[in-house]
């Protein structure tokens, strides 16, 4: 009997994918506990549209994620810590302090999960950092660390 699975499981495939069971498994198993709906037509005509939305969606991301690293390209933000004596700065920057930082300053909202620091910014300068904004998509951003 083909099977769609409506969720992951573990030993027969992802959600999505139409596998082979037996009647016994698919009938006892499968179909009770909602893993997995009877590949009809209809099913699968509604398996066809639901890929091709969510592929659409996809795409959408993508490309808004593409247009927020293009428009971070030519951004700059600048982050105040305090600084000691011969120009060095207590502690250092954070990506929380980085996001909150390009908030305020350009009213864009990063999640500090997605910004990659190449190492911690514990000196004053201009930094170029890495955010994670896709899978397939990485922005520069450039960070201007100056004393508060």
């Amino acid at each position: 009997m083909k099977i769609i699975l409506l969720q992951d499981e573990k030993k027969l495939g992802k959600k999505g994918d139409i596998i082979e069971a037996s009647e016994g498994y698919a009938r006892n198993y499968i179909l009770p506990k909602k893993i997995g709906v009877e590949a009809t037509s209809k099913n699968m005509n509604d398996l066809k549209l639901q890929k091709a939305n969510e592929q659409k969606i996809a795409q959408e991301n993508l490309d808004a994620a593409k247009a927020l690293a293009a428009e971070l390209e030519n951004k700059q933000i600048v982050v105040k810590i305090k600084g000691g004596e011969n120009g060095k700065a207590f502690g250092s920057v954070s990506t929380k302090e980085i996001a909150a930082a390009c908030k305020e300053q350009h009213n864009i909202e990063i999640d500090k999960k997605k910004i990659q620091l190449p190492e911690s910014l514990k000196n004053f300068g201009t930094y170029e950092v890495a955010i994670k904004l896709h899978p397939q998509v990485t922005g520069q951003l450039t960070v201007k660390v100056v004393e508060a």
